[in-house]
């Protein structure tokens, strides 16, 4: 039907092999058809009970993306297609703030558990992202939206794999971060804080890679449901932000 999303041949032949096999309960009702539908209400950012019927029952639609979510199959998806061997050559991470709609309120443990922080953009959650020398998503967390950056570095870079050089705005300037990349055996590309009295020297050429990251958030937030948070629980909105970036950078 015109208008849908559909998983072409080549995107369902690089998942496919990728999904989960042989678990016990009912059969399971068409794979494609169903991430299809779960793309494209992504996509669409419209309310799970709108899924267009060319995609099956939208609680089917629903309950394969929550329970997979539940399950860690989405994750399992994105780690199988990014991978983690080899060297990148270079690493660049940042950050965005997504405005957590009014749906978003209300999950178990309250706000803070489910990434969701009061910022001065009123309640906002924080994707965090590592991209690879193509500027290809290899790390992707998640947490609230008055996280700061910095907070957030060493797990980004301990989630990743090998690399020879880190480029990241000046948010990120911290010795105990340039200390982590230097025992990686890295190169810091990072502009100093004005409160440094001696600036650190760094290679400002490789510094304009620094785009890649930024290009990374644009392509993901053309999916309404990433550039909105609806969901409430934040495994949920991660396991969107996995499936944006799979279709947007390792499939196509």
């Amino acid at each position: 039907m015109k208008g849908l999303y559909w998983l072409s041949d080549a995107e369902w032949g690089r998942i496919e092999p990728l999904l989960p096999r042989g678990r016990r309960g009912a059969r399971r009702v068409d794979d494609r058809r169903i991430i299809s539908g779960i793309v494209h209400m992504l996509r669409s950012g419209a309310r799970w009970r709108d899924c267009p019927p060319a995609y099956g029952p939208y609680t089917t639609v629903y309950n394969r993306f929550n329970r997979w979510s539940r399950q860690g199959v989405w994750h399992g998806l994105f780690e199988a297609l990014t991978g983690h061997s080899g060297i990148y050559g270079s690493v660049a991470i940042d950050s965005t703030h997504i405005k957590a709609h009014r749906s978003a309120a209300g999950g178990k443990g309250g706000p803070f558990r489910q990434a969701i922080g009061r910022s001065r953009g009123g309640w906002t959650c924080k994707l965090h992202g590592l991209t690879d020398e193509l500027g290809r998503p290899r790390v992707l967390l998640l947490s609230a939206g008055n996280t700061n950056d910095i907070q957030m570095a060493h797990a980004l870079v301990q989630a990743a794999g090998p690399f020879r050089r880190l480029i990241a705005d000046r948010g990120y300037d911290a010795n105990h971060l340039r200390q982590l990349i230097a025992e990686h055996g890295a190169e810091a590309v990072i502009p100093s804080t004005t409160s440094r009295k001696a600036p650190i020297p760094y290679n400002t050429q490789a510094y304009r890679a620094r785009n890649l990251v930024e290009r990374l958030w644009c392509r993901l937030k053309d999916w309404r449901r990433i550039a909105t948070r609806y969901d409430k629980l934040a495994r949920n909105f991660l396991s969107s932000a996995l499936i944006a970036a799979i279709v947007t950078s390792w499939i196509n």
